[in-house]
């Protein structure tokens, strides 16, 4: 990235005192390197009949941290772009980031906020609080905002195990819209094409204290309604193996649900639903 004297000597942006941003310092050395901000060309609107948008993802709360998932497929207006697109990346070790909205950026985005994480790590000798890592994607997405009044606007979802909060409210969500605004929710959120009947599932099926397990089959509801009534949604493909990516952080980190808990969580769903179409009620 940085000019050399043709020996591997690293420049001298490298020992210039800046900020612990790394997307700032990017900016200020190497601005071409960023995606964030470009626009499209005059008079170019890309909608979503002409790049790839994933939908749909969730967060919810549960007794030992907080839970994040997303279905897997992307679309193009009426087409199917790709069915196994993963949406749930981890940020560090202690929260995890998933995406709505135009697919290339989307990834460029989380790329970059992985990297913002660790280089704030590095140079401050202490990770980010899970607010100021709000903070700092809100920023992040509100860079993105000429290109989302173009028509390829990005929507993550953050969610993080708050290591200082009381008992029983270590797990955090955060959602932002496209001009970065953050807002903090409690209990559970979903974004993308789908999510009002995500959360109208959630809505029913959530409550506090629930067990991993328990998490894990109401996230997994939730998609399934989703996909049920939104076409971008896609549902749990069992012929072809290809299951929602389901993660969970909590006291001990990150960790993504193996295929095969996954697999079997929805494939148990699947058939509870061949005697009950719409899905279980809500718990009294």
């Amino acid at each position: 990235m940085a000019e050399s004297d043709g020996k591997g000597t690293l420049g001298a942006e490298f020992f210039t005192p800046g900020s612990s941003s790394f997307t700032n310092f990017l900016a200020a050395h190497r601005p071409e390197l960023l995606s964030l901000g470009r626009l499209l060309p005059e008079g170019v609107h890309a909608g979503e009949d002409q790049v790839p948008h994933g939908t749909t993802i969730l967060a919810l709360t549960y007794r030992d941290g907080v839970m994040i998932a997303g279905d897997r497929r992307a679309t193009m207006g009426n087409l199917i772009a790709q069915r196994d697109l993963e949406k749930v990346h981890p940020a560090d070790d202690y929260s995890a980031v998933a995406f709505a909205g135009s697919v290339g950026f989307a990834i460029d985005l989380v790329k970059l906020y992985q990297v913002e994480l660790t280089h704030f790590e590095k140079i401050e000798g202490v990770p980010m609080t899970i607010k100021a890592k709000a903070t700092r994607l809100a920023t992040m997405v509100r860079q993105n905002l000429p290109q989302a009044m173009q028509g390829m606007a990005v929507v993550p979802l953050l969610v993080g195990y708050d290591q200082q909060a009381p008992e029983g409210r270590h797990g955090r969500i955060f959602s932002f819209d496209v001009t970065g605004g953050p807002y903090e929710k409690q209990g559970y959120h979903a974004e993308g094409s789908g999510s009002p009947f995500a959360r109208g599932a959630l809505k029913k099926l959530y409550r506090p204290g629930m067990d991993r397990r328990q998490a894990a089959l109401a996230a997994l509801q939730a998609l399934y309604d989703a996909a049920d009534d939104d076409s971008a949604t896609g549902g749990p493909d069992v012929s072809r193996a290809i299951f929602p990516i389901v993660s969970v952080i909590t006291e001990d980190g990150f960790e993504r649900l193996d295929e095969e808990e996954t697999e079997a969580l929805s494939i148990e769903m699947v058939e509870q639903r061949r005697s009950r179409p719409d899905g279980p009620t809500a718990h009294v």
